[in-house]
């Protein structure tokens, strides 16, 4: 997943997409009924032989092999990657906390250790906190479709940054994309239609029966979201609690278990670009409110700010600024809202530089993991994406979706458009999917966080969760940036932490705020790390 820039915030009805996809095809596979479809023979729990990740380190690593196809037992298995911290309050261990970063394609062994801090204290000393990476992702049994880092370079640098602008680079960024399928489909395409939310959704109770847990205890954010709302529909049961953050409306994901070619692509259904448009408005209005100390791009006003960024993307679109293009700039601009400080901060120094006619300086890497760091290509997110939710087949068809979305949000419905083109020519489709229902009664209640301005999964995709669950609670952060977890609020830390311990949900209709709001602070000096995420400049 990803997010885009200059929003005018326009939301006309988009009538020309349903003539754009009426050439569209629909790739099917088999579904997982509410009930689970048939019965899957018993597969016994595997073995977690946990040791030091890296000596000396607080993390400790083990390998889980699991079916490939849960139908077929005694077929091919697969290595899962997993990762513990252990429970830091001695004698106050209550369990597992099992947690997904999203993606998808999100690798757990690197993001949950760059990101433990985040998770609330209390829940650091109740629970060993374990992730992994999902099937298909990074060190576990991966989806790599080229020969060699060198090949796969080659590749990137075969289609534009961002999204295409212009016939040429649609041309380019089409072609690129097939040519991804192909090599895919030519490697492993057994494990192609053997990476859906279900499967994984499998996977995570093979996970949760190894560590001896009789029920889940789980946290997701992004598309981990849409992973939990499938387990708690797999096996409602299981659920001994559940938060679920930056929701995915499932019915969105699945195109409502529609067997009919879809008018727009999965991230137009879920209105990502809306929720883009509303969080990069409140990016310049609050520039603008600030001096440039604390935000470099600000204009001395929210209307100067936000006409000063028009101005730069037009500029970027008839001349770019060295490798910063416009859709460079744009998709720098979606991912370095995801987390505000000092994100927010250092795309406001970035934009100012190319403002300027100088090509910005590039934010530092997270920090090293205490794990093999992981290829995690672009095939490996669209795998799962293109494999499990529906898109229009039609690669000619995506220009008109684009110029409709355009329409719609500016910018950001260009860049998400875009962003689920490579789905038109993946080559396999999943062959067990859960499509719903999503209302099964869960052994105990879901919480669900929503934050009011995400730039990738909008507030609403939270209340749509909240209402299809069948016992669930919305909580909502009253903030900014993709999930409440990278973006820190004590109250709504609070909330997760004694929901996690005992059960105890928040009052109907709670509200959180952020610890700090955006561009409290003067600007920092010198390289900061911002750290890895679900969604740090990945496809979600």
């Amino acid at each position: 997943m990803h997010i885009p820039g200059s929003i005018a915030g326009r939301r006309r009805c988009a009538a020309a997409i349903a003539v754009a996809v009426t050439c569209s095809t629909v790739l099917t596979g088999s579904d997982i009924a509410a009930t689970g479809g048939a019965p899957s023979p018993s597969v016994a729990a595997p073995q977690l032989d946990w040791r030091p990740c890296v000596q000396g380190r607080q993390f400790d690593c083990a390998t889980a092999k699991v079916p490939l196809d849960y139908r077929n037992p005694g077929g091919r298995t697969i290595e899962l990657a997993v990762v513990k911290r252990k429970a830091t309050g001695p004698g106050r261990r209550i369990g597992t906390l099992f947690f997904n970063p999203g993606g998808p394609g999100g690798p757990g062994t690197v993001q949950m250790p760059q990101n433990y801090e985040f998770f609330p204290r209390e829940v650091r000393e109740r629970f060993d906190i374990v992730s992994w990476d999902p099937r298909g992702v990074g060190n576990s049994t991966a989806v790599n479709c080229f020969d060699s880092p060198t090949e796969a370079d080659a590749w990137i640098s075969s289609k534009p940054a961002g999204f295409p602008v212009g016939e040429q680079e649609r041309a380019s960024w089409i072609a690129a994309y097939k040519d991804l399928g192909r090599r895919c489909q030519q490697r492993d395409p057994e494990l192609l239609r053997h990476v859906s939310t279900a499967d994984t959704a499998r996977d995570l109770d093979q996970l949760r029966q190894a560590v001896g847990d009789p029920q889940l205890t789980y946290f997701g954010i992004s598309y981990g979201s849409y992973l939990g709302a499938t387990y708690a529909n797999l096996y409602p049961g299981k659920v001994r609690a559940m938060t679920i953050d930056s929701n995915i409306d499932p019915q969105a994901w699945t195109n409502h278990a529609s067997n009919d070619a879809p008018r727009l692509p999965i991230f137009l259904r879920m209105g990502a670009d809306l929720g883009l448009a509303g969080i990069l408005d409140q990016f310049l209005a609050l520039c603008g409110s600030t001096t440039t100390a604390r935000c470099a791009f600000s204009a001395g006003s929210p209307k100067a700010t936000r006409d000063k960024f028009d101005q730069l993307m037009q500029r970027l679109r008839e001349h770019p600024q060295g490798a910063w293009t416009y859709g460079r700039t744009v998709g720098d601009t979606v991912s370095s809202l995801n987390v505000v400080h000092p994100g927010w901060t250092l795309l406001a120094d970035r934009l100012q530089a190319l403002w300027q006619g100088r090509a910005p300086e590039q934010a530092p890497p997270p920090p090293a993991p205490p794990v093999p760091n992981p290829y995690t290509g672009d095939e490996q997110g669209g795998a799962v994406l293109c494999s499990d939710s529906p898109n229009p087949r039609d690669p000619g068809a995506y220009h008109a979706l684009e110029e409709a979305g355009a329409t719609r949000t500016g910018d950001a419905g260009r860049f998400w458009t875009w962003a689920a083109e490579p789905c038109a020519t993946w080559p396999a489709v999943a062959a067990n999917r859960y499509r719903g229902p999503w209302n099964r009664p869960t052994a105990h209640p879901v919480l669900v966080v929503g934050t009011v301005y995400d730039p990738a999964t909008p507030y609403r995709d939270a209340q749509a969760m909240a209402k299809e669950l069948a016992n669930a609670r919305l909580l909502t952060n009253n903030g900014y940036g993709h999930s409440a977890l990278l973006n820190p609020s004590s109250c709504v830390n609070a909330y997760e932490s004694r929901y996690f311990i005992d059960g105890t949900l928040p009052p109907v209709g709670a509200t959180c705020r952020p610890d700090a709001p955006p561009f409290s602070a003067p600007r920092p000096r010198g390289g900061i790390a911002t750290g890895g995420g679900a969604m740090a400049g990945t496809a979600s």
